[in-house]
């Protein structure tokens, strides 16, 4: 039954970017057309991040944020727990009301538009739809040891129950990925699915 879940979320995951990437083609072309009629910088973001088994990929999404390379990627430089530290300290998240971002960058996050990108990561087999959100190695020194192994034995999603449910913590966030690391069944990738569509079309005013 596991191996059949996984084979029909994957089948699901395929279709669902194949079909996306054909009707999204020309808005996605304009988007990134307007990303860098904005200030002449790159239309994508890309960024390393940890997959399934602790694999690293390199994450898609259109910039939202100015060019600043003061800002920490998430790398690690080295090795062991101090060069982690390290560079969870040098990586800044986003905040509200963020003075990084550019103005067609809050629309596009408003709208969750700056990730669809990451259905490019879908087909690839870095990423599913439904999944825990993939965070930088950087962020490795936010968990436990155990929780960082049990988080990666899935692919990450570009959607999960943690951006559903708005989880504001660490913990609320780390529960709500237990839950869906528990029984990843068809089920319920389905419904988490459907309700992200829904609460985006509610959001964007659809």
């Amino acid at each position: 039954m596991v191996r059949y879940n996984a084979q029909l979320i994957r089948a699901a995951d395929i279709l669902i970017a194949l079909v996306a990437l054909l009707v999204l083609g020309v808005p996605m072309l304009v988007i990134a057309l307007l990303i860098w009629a904005e200030d002449r910088g790159p239309s994508l973001f890309l960024q390393r991040r940890v997959g399934r088994d602790r694999k690293l990929f390199s994450i898609m999404k259109f910039r939202t944020m100015r060019v600043d390379p003061r800002t920490g990627s998430g790398e690690v430089d080295g090795a062991g727990a101090e060069a982690v530290a390290a560079a969870r300290a040098r990586f800044q998240t986003t905040k509200v009301n963020d003075p990084r971002i550019t103005r067609i960058g809050a629309t596009l996050r408003l709208m969750h538009l700056d990730e669809l990108p990451q259905l490019l990561n879908v087909l690839a087999g870095d990423m599913s739809i439904v999944g825990v959100r993939p965070d930088t190695p950087a962020q490795e020194a936010d968990y436990s040891p155990s929780y960082w192994v049990e988080r990666h034995a899935l692919r990450p999603g570009i959607t999960g129950p943690a951006q559903l449910h708005n989880a504001q913590t660490l913990e609320q966030r780390s529960e709500l990925e237990r839950k869906w690391l528990s029984g990843p069944g068809f089920p319920a990738y389905a419904r988490t699915l459907f309700a992200t569509v829904g609460k985006v079309a509610k959001r964007s005013g659809i």
